[in-house]
């Protein structure tokens, strides 16, 4: 599918905080989901992740400091780092997974 239309997509999502793959682009996977002002628990990848908020904003939790990330601003989670979402969290989110 060329044409991809993030809040939409997300909008058809019948589980917040449940993403969906929408494709790639080589070796990333792209992944939207809708969030919706509840916090997500803590969780380490053993890949990049790019979190690149459409609409609304993200409240992350990186160890101790709180990161807020508005639309169309991204955040880059390198491998390894453990990281949670905080309440409060809205809107429509791409994932990049690398």
């Amino acid at each position: 599918m060329p044409f991809l239309d993030f809040a939409a997509l997300a909008g058809q999502l019948p589980t917040p905080w449940k993403s969906s793959p929408v494709g790639h682009v080589g070796p990333a996977q792209l992944k939207v989901l809708r969030m919706d002002e509840q916090a997500y628990a803590e969780e380490t990848h053993d890949y990049n992740e790019g979190l690149l908020v459409i609409s609304g904003c993200l409240r992350l939790s990186i160890g101790k400091q709180t990161v807020e990330v508005s639309a169309g601003q991204m955040y880059l989670v390198e491998a390894g780092i453990a990281h949670g979402v905080l309440a409060g969290s809205h809107g429509t989110l791409l994932i990049i997974d690398v």
